[in-house]
């Protein structure tokens, strides 16, 4: 958690985290934080799929679901405006928590501790209604990570401390660069070059 905190700023730091459920993002508090609703309408599946007792909690949480991805989509489309998105949110908003409060007494323990972290949460799940530039899932991360997933599960990953820090270098190095449409292969010729000769390196971010 320590690692995760330096990493984050969460010592005085500033900024916007989406990001799953997972206990490690805690110190951030909910007014940093914005929950993945992609991770959360695959649990409201998974809560649909799993029997009577939990079946209410799942139908309706995918149909808040589809209800706010499709709001955003149309915020996304300039057909509504925050403030229109704001209010169109506050009924959805009413119902998740009339639904998680039930899940509390559904007598599934592991549904009603669900439940219980979301109301917990709060806030987190709409920092996007209410902050520009914040999307309601981390998707973008989630494909930006993709090639390095998919090159840890092909190559078995690494295998010494050199490596490592080589490959998580690269894959670094090579999703900053294209996020910013800029030439990777360019950029490898010239920080070598500028190593050799003595002099300051290419700025891997530009202003």
């Amino acid at each position: 958690m320590d690692a995760a905190c330096d990493l984050l700023g969460t010592r005085g730091g500033r900024g916007i985290v989406c990001s799953d459920r997972h206990w490690a993002y805690a110190p951030l508090g909910v007014r940093r934080r914005q929950i993945c609703w992609a991770h959360l309408q695959r649990d409201f599946v998974k809560w649909s799929e799993l029997g009577d007792k939990t079946r209410l909690l799942g139908d309706d949480g995918q149909a808040i679901c589809k209800s706010l991805f499709g709001l955003w989509w149309d915020f996304r489309q300039r057909k509504i405006d925050r403030r229109q998105l704001k209010n169109a949110l506050a009924p959805i908003r009413r119902r998740l928590d009339e639904i998680l409060r039930w899940g509390l007494r559904c007598g599934v323990a592991k549904a009603a501790n669900f439940c219980r972290n979301l109301l917990k949460l709060g806030p987190a799940l709409w920092t996007f209604a209410r902050l520009d530039g914040v999307e309601p899932t981390n998707n973008h991360a989630e494909r930006v990570l993709r090639p390095a997933v998919l090159w840890r599960k092909n190559s078995f990953g690494c295998h010494s401390e050199t490596g490592c820090r080589f490959v998580e270098r690269m894959l670094s190095t090579v999703q900053t660069l294209r996020l910013q449409n800029r030439k990777v292969l360019a950029f490898l010729c010239q920080t070598l070059t500028a190593h050799r000769a003595g002099l300051p390196l290419p700025a891997l971010v530009l202003n």
